[in-house]
């Protein structure tokens, strides 16, 4: 009898302590700056490694951790002219994580602070962060 609520006291108390964990986060796109890239894990194992291009000179890029606020498969600008930023992926304000025709400016510094991707790497981010769920997915910028 006394082993029998042991154990029960044991299964409950790791049902608790499952249940009170921190969500970790399914989609992780971790921007570095200086180096112009982004590494992309899910659910903690590295994924891929894409170049971006992030705010010009007087454009800068946020740094810090970021949720997904919202998505949009198709977006333009209001502020530029309606730009197209497919696959965007807003994280702060008017910030976002989108795709772009300019592919051959990544890997250096030409936005007006958005994080610039190849059309098919936002895509398959895109798809990434809509699977695992925006709310258990995070930008995370670095300079």
């Amino acid at each position: 009898m006394r082993i029998m609520a042991l154990l029960i006291a044991g299964l409950v108390a790791g049902f608790l302590t499952l249940q009170s964990a921190p969500a970790e986060a399914g989609v992780v796109a971790q921007i570095d700056i200086s180096q112009q890239n982004m590494r992309v894990y899910v659910n903690g194992r590295h994924k891929y490694t894409w170049k971006v291009s992030t705010g010009r000179r007087g454009y800068g890029t946020p740094t810090g951790s970021y949720s997904i606020k919202r998505m949009h498969r198709t977006y333009y600008s209001k502020k530029y002219h309606g730009a197209a930023m497919p696959h965007s992926l807003f994280f702060r304000g008017g910030y976002a994580v989108h795709g772009t025709s300019y592919v051959r400016q990544l890997g250096r510094p030409a936005s007006h602070g958005c994080v610039r991707l190849h059309p098919s790497n936002a895509r398959t981010l895109f798809n990434l962060v809509r699977a695992h769920g925006a709310g258990s997915s995070r930008v995370v910028l670095k300079r």
